[in-house]
């Protein structure tokens, strides 16, 4: 029977229990990830936590409205227990530690009373692994003297099932009702809450109703708050001579303050680098920079709330504050949408919050170089670096790229131009692919594609350039030794080669680099295409022939048969798109109207080759002051003319200097 004494039990070990209980508020984008922020705060599983959400998150549309989960995460007292015992030395079997805490367990529970006339019983049946209620306790509490009879088998049956958190009838007894148990109901002064003190019943005595604690508080003017829970947890364990709250007053909620949703990280040291499935950091990519592009939304303001109103028990207004407004906090480079709540980006860069406020940088610079400390860039926007960058490194833009050192061994591409003032040492592995165009001091041992020009003022040495326009060198030495230079209209330098031989210099223009290249591509696969081909028909034919002889094939040839039909088909139309390709590409270098132009004030050296509209012409002894350009199907040999460069002009607002 739960008795006064069996309770006092329960609770200290309830309030044992509590000690060892702390909570921690934690804000994340979604509920599982607010627990397993909390797992490793607690050092526990996440299966070993329970929580309560104090403001709900909102997943927001489209990236827009977004709203984080606030949470008060707290240990499940169960696997508390068990970690103290396990801490204390308390031994277990191997394993059953860890299964209590999957599994939650109660025992199960029963609540004798006695209203009106009648006995009553009530059976919680057991969760998990809990005990299930002894039916020769349940007979044992029933058999008092002031009991008249009940209904064994009655009982028999609500322990075994249980009775649906509900009291059934199971007997009479002898009723007395001057023993009944008395209560009263007492108002707090500031009417925020109410409480019944129940004196316990004599021998033969009613124990008091839920009912009847209602019908009182209704009595005295009690309108709101009235908890049944509260009531019905007190019924089915009384708890004698001490006042217990039944009725709250509905507090008053405060109305939340206007917020902004970020759509980015705000907090730089948050921003982590790329981890290998290995668990290895790669630190090249640290991913210090969150790229937007114009009108990407970035933050929305989330408007203030109204605050609710409460109640006293007796139903008095109670107010509420409504939450404060904010202005939006608008820097450089944003505006609002049309909503007139989220923040988007007006152009392309990355966003920061600066001073408080959203911005979007269109340019970044970088002061001490690309290295280690950096790891590679990639920005929708201008790159500008004071320094080096360093072997290794490589450095993407959908704006320029300015370079105020040098550019080691790295890939660095740009939409538009590239300024290097320093120069480029490749070491065989550099490749510079630029939009627009490069500007550099020397270019070594680097591949460089453009699509525009090349404009170096030193020296470029055993470097593949690609230039849509012009390749052009200007300074006092403007030398260019070794390597593969194609340019579709002029190549401009003071000395070509090199004395006394050396590396193979190859200087081309007269037609488009990029479609030469893919008419080498295509011519190369066009001649795989038919080589693959005569051996599917030779194939083909074979088992052709071995069908006319036999008048019919085995199944798994028949199939073979088929597969290579079905291949020569796809061989042919494949062909064909090669041929459509290969045409069109032919008929537009023939069509280029501008020839090309090879231009060197000082010497081009023996050994240099001189491309002009595929046409060649090796130079066998030393040339000065020369122009190479084609007429009447072959090379020419002129005097030097200063090549035009009018339409060769530096990058708007940069300086190499």
């Amino acid at each position: 029977m739960v008795n006064l004494e069996v309770l006092r039990k329960d609770m200290a070990a309830l309030l044992e229990t509590d000690k060892l209980i702390t909570a921690v508020e934690i804000r994340a984008d979604s509920i599982d990830e607010a627990l397993a922020d909390a797992s490793v705060q607690f050092d526990t599983k996440v299966t070993n936590l329970e929580y309560e959400i104090l403001e709900r998150g909102f997943d927001g549309f489209m990236g827009l409205a977004k709203k984080p989960w606030l949470l008060k995460v707290y240990q499940n007292p169960d696997t508390i227990v068990s970690a103290a015992k396990k801490k204390a030395g308390v031994a277990g079997v191997a394993g059953e530690e860890e299964e209590e805490e999957k599994i939650v367990s109660k025992n199960g529970m029963f609540y004798i009373h006695h209203f009106g006339e009648k006995i009553y019983l009530k059976v919680v049946l057991p969760e998990g692994l809990g005990t299930p209620v002894d039916v020769e306790e349940v007979l044992s509490d029933l058999k008092r003297p002031d009991t008249k009879s009940f209904d064994e088998a009655k009982v028999k049956a609500a322990v075994k099932s249980g009775t649906n958190d509900e009291y059934v009838e199971i007997g009479v007894y002898d009723h007395v009702q001057s023993n009944n148990a008395i209560f009263v109901v007492d108002i707090a002064k500031d009417e925020m809450n109410a409480t019944a003190t129940i004196t316990a019943p004599g021998i033969g005595g009613a124990d008091v109703t839920a009912e009847e604690i209602k019908t009182a508080l209704q009595k005295q003017g009690v309108v709101a708050g009235i908890s049944d829970e509260k009531i019905q947890n007190l019924i089915d364990s009384p708890v004698y001579d001490m006042p217990v709250v039944v009725a709250e007053a509905i507090l008053p909620v405060n109305g939340r303050d206007a917020y902004i949703a970020y759509n980015f990280q705000t907090d730089k040291s948050k921003l982590k680098a790329t981890i290998s499935n290995s668990g290895q950091i790669d630190f090249k990519e640290l991913n210090q920079i969150q790229n937007v592009v114009a009108g990407q939304p970035l933050a929305q303001k989330m408007p203030a709330e109204k605050g609710r109103s409460g109640k006293t028990v007796f139903g008095r207004y109670l107010e509420a504050t409504n939450g404060k407004d904010m202005e939006i906090p608008l820097g450089e480079n944003v505006k609002v949408d049309t909503d007139g709540r989220t923040v988007i980006a007006a152009v392309n860069g990355q966003v920061l919050l600066v001073n408080g406020k959203i911005t979007v940088e269109p340019v970044i610079e970088y002061p001490n170089g690309i290295n280690i400390k950096t790891g590679n860039v990639s920005f929708l926007g201008t790159v500008i670096v004071k320094g080096n960058v360093d072997d290794g490194f490589d450095v993407t833009a959908s704006g320029n790229i300015e370079v105020s050192g040098t550019v080691g061994s790295c890939k660095i591409q740009a939409d538009g131009d590239i300024i290097v003032s320093q120069g480029v040492i490749g070491r065989d592995a550099g490749v510079i692919i630029c939009g627009g165009s490069l500007w550099a001091k020397f270019i070594q041992n680097t591949t460089v594609q453009s699509e525009q020009n090349v404009i170096v003022s030193d020296s470029i040495m055993n470097s593949n350039i690609s230039a849509q326009k012009k390749i052009l060198l200007r300074g006092k030495r403007a030398q260019i030794t070794g390597g593969e230079l194609f340019a579709t209209e002029v190549i401009a330098a003071k000395n070509i080669g090199s004395d006394g031989g050396g590396s193979e210099t190859v200087l081309s223009v007269g037609y488009d680099p990029k479609a030469k290249k893919r008419l080498e591509e295509l011519l190369d696969m066009q001649n795989g295409n038919l080589k693959e081909l005569d051996d599917v028909e030779l194939n083909i034919t074979a088992l052709e022939n071995m069908r006319k002889t036999r008048r019919s094939l085995p199944k798994e040839k028949e199939e073979n048969l088929r597969v290579l039909l079905e291949k020569k088909t796809a061989l042919t139309d494949e062909n064909d798109k090669f041929n459509e390709e290969i045409t069109q590409i032919q008929a537009h270098l023939r069509e280029l109207k501008n020839v090309g132009k090879i231009h060197a004030s000082g010497t081009v050296y023996a050994g240099v080759k001189i491309f002009v509209r595929d046409e060649k012409d090796e130079v066998k002894t030393d040339v000065k002051s020369v122009t190479f350009y084609y007429e009447d199907g072959f090379v020419r040999r002129g005097k030097y003319e200063e090549p035009n460069v009018e339409d060769v002009k530096g990058p708007d607002g940069y300086s190499s200097n």
